[in-house]
C-alpha cells in the first residue's frame, strides 16, 4: 500500500490529528502502544478531497507514564506501519535518541511476530 500516506497535522487538547491520503478506498487503521490496540481512532472522509480522511486519536491518559511512549499507526490489513509519534514525560528531552530506540524496539517486536508467524505457516 505504498500509495497510502498518513501525515500528522497537530496534537491539540490531548488529541492527535492527521490526514490520511489513499488511492480512494478507506483502509482499516489501528494504533498500537506497547503492542496493545488503542480505542477511539476515527476516520472521517474529507468532502472536498476524495480519497482523503481526517484522522483523530484521543491519547488515553492511562498510557502516559515516566519516559518515552511510542504510538504506531498501522494498516490493520497489511500490518504496514504508516507513521508514529512519541511522547516523552517526566524527564527533560536532552536528545530524541530515546524515542528512536523505543521506535526501533516496537518495530523489532513487530518483525519478530511476523517472522514467527511466517515460520509456523511454512513449516506445515
Amino acid at each position: 500500500m505504498s500509495d497510502v500516506t498518513l501525515t500528522k497535522t497537530r496534537v491539540r487538547a490531548g488529541v492527535w490529528e492527521g490526514v490520511l491520503t489513499t488511492g480512494g478506498t478507506k483502509p482499516l487503521l489501528e494504533v498500537l502502544h506497547l503492542e496493545q490496540k488503542l480505542p477511539g481512532l476515527t476516520l472521517t472522509e474529507l468532502a472536498d478531497t476524495p480519497g482523503s480522511f481526517a484522522v483523530t486519536l484521543p491519547i488515553p491518559t492511562d498510557v502516559l507514564s515516566e519516559g518515552v511512549q511510542t504510538f504506531l499507526f498501522r494498516d490493520a490489513g497489511t500490518g504496514e506501519t504508516l507513521t508514529h509519534f512519541t511522547i516523552i514525560t517526566g524527564v527533560a528531552m536532552e536528545d530524541d535518541m530515546r524515542a528512536e530506540v523505543d521506535l526501533l524496539r516496537a518495530e523489532l517486536d513487530m518483525l519478530k511476530r511476523a517472522f514467527r508467524r511466517h515460520c509456523l505457516e511454512t513449516a506445515g
